[in-house]
């Protein structure tokens, strides 16, 4: 991100139509989170899918969703050097592309069917939505005042989140319910044809998702995007030589607090079906647990769209720190009770987990001036957190999967010190605004 601009260089950021407004970009930017939060969820659905398809341990279930949170390690650098050299909007319109190229992919991976070629066609998904992700949130941030950075990142991820908790039901219906496996009972093996035909059912729903971002990069290719960091890179890159992101504390426990959330959103939302299926839980298929897990989702968007409301009268940090220790409550009850009360309160951190993302990243980039945008490039690979579910999936096969979810009640106490001691700005820098 560029340094602080004067009124004559904001006029030049702005392409004509704009209309002096961000809204307009916001608005579409909106698009652009329901997307990837919409493919990202799929996922979940997908992940008890294979397990059945290939007969995989949790372990090597959660392995899957391992190499889609590597590709944010591997991709996060690279798309920040791809955005400086080509500027935010040509990077989403090649993000996006990325992305349907990876959908389509599953059409010969499903066809063959091949586990590998499945893990390539993630990756590649998941490196478009780092594009995507590098581009897209440090824009939010910084479009609009600074103030307000957290309810308006807040408010935009609420529409990621309503992508989140449309997959389910989408993935549930085209994936699940045309499967043998989905609408099976608990425990029954599947023979090799049924297998295979199963592995048939993920064709629809890619081609529909590839043709959509298809059609959402035209649209936003022939968009006018105010361009934010062109007009002052020069003055970045001089202001930065002096400059160092290791004096600011609330980076440098941000990158970790935003691994360590990952850790525990994924592993909530992957091992979801499979928890809430088991007989002392819920005791019922996985094409029925997919309902259930749109409440999970559904529960972080009503939660953004309210955090985005109450961060305009209550500092971030301190909503930050309330939702933290809901979590951990209502993950410690999870693990420790049965029958379906279990799974309510696994649906319930949702809830919680809802502005965790979106307000560490604005506490973690608050004050860093032109180092924002070296700092969100490191928030955003610290989304690679979400590749340690494997640990998660190890926990489960060693001491159960219900006492597995005690490592995620583990992360939400971190995401409580961050709150309270590891977002506090040192060294800051005068804040950045685009309007």
């Amino acid at each position: 991100m560029p340094a602080p601009i004067n009124a004559a260089s904001t006029a030049r950021a702005h392409s004509p139509g704009s209309g002096g407004s961000y809204r307009p970009a916001l608005t579409l930017l909106a698009s652009l989170f329901f997307m990837w939060g919409f493919i990202t969820v799929i996922n979940n659905t997908l992940l008890p899918h294979l397990r059945s398809v290939f007969e995989l341990d949790y372990t090597q279930t959660t392995l899957i969703e391992s190499v889609w949170f590597i590709a944010y390690f591997v991709a996060s650098i690279p798309s920040a050097k791809l955005i400086e050299r080509i500027g935010y909007q040509k990077s989403i319109v090649i993000g996006l592309v990325v992305m349907a190229a990876g959908a389509l992919l599953m059409v010969p991976a499903a066809r063959i069917p091949s586990y590998g070629l499945v893990l390539t066609a993630l990756f590649i998904i998941a490196s478009g939505i780092t594009l995507l992700q590098v581009a897209a949130n440090p824009y939010v941030a910084v479009i609009g005042p600074p103030e307000t950075g957290s309810s308006r990142l807040n408010l935009v991820q609420a529409f990621n989140s309503l992508g989140t908790t449309l997959a389910p039901l989408f993935a549930g219906y085209l994936i699940l319910g045309r499967s043998k496996g989905g609408t099976a009972e608990a425990g029954v093996t599947l023979t090799a044809a049924e297998r295979y035909a199963d592995a048939q059912s993920v064709i629809l729903p890619y081609l529909i998702v590839a043709a959509v971002l298809i059609l959402l990069a035209v649209v936003i290719a022939r968009f006018p995007l105010p361009a934010i960091g062109q007009a002052t890179q020069r003055v970045s890159r001089e202001d930065r030589r002096s400059l160092s992101l290791w004096k600011h504390r609330n980076l440098v426990w941000g990158v970790p607090a935003i691994f360590i959330y990952l850790i525990a959103e994924i592993g909530v939302a992957n091992l979801f079906i499979n928890f809430v299926s088991q007989p002392d839980i819920a005791n019922i298929t996985h094409e029925q647990a997919s309902r259930y897990l749109a409440l999970l989702w559904g529960g972080m968007m009503v939660g953004r769209f309210a955090g985005s409301l109450i961060m305009q009268k209550i500092p971030a940090d301190k909503v930050l720190a309330a939702f933290a220790i809901g979590a951990f409550v209502v993950m410690l009850l999870a693990t420790f009770t049965t029958g379906p009360a279990a799974m309510w309160f696994l649906i319930l951190v949702g809830l919680f987990h809802s502005i965790m993302f979106p307000t560490i990243f604005t506490l973690g980039i608050k004050g860093l001036g032109p180092l924002t945008e070296e700092g969100s490039g490191l928030l955003i690979m610290a989304i690679a957190g979400g590749a340690l579910v494997v640990v998660q999936g190890w926990l489960a096969d060693t001491i159960g999967l219900q006492m597995s979810f005690l490592l995620t009640a583990a992360c939400e106490l971190y995401i409580l010190f961050y709150a309270l001691w590891g977002s506090k700005p040192t060294h800051a820098l005068p804040d950045q605004q685009v309007v």
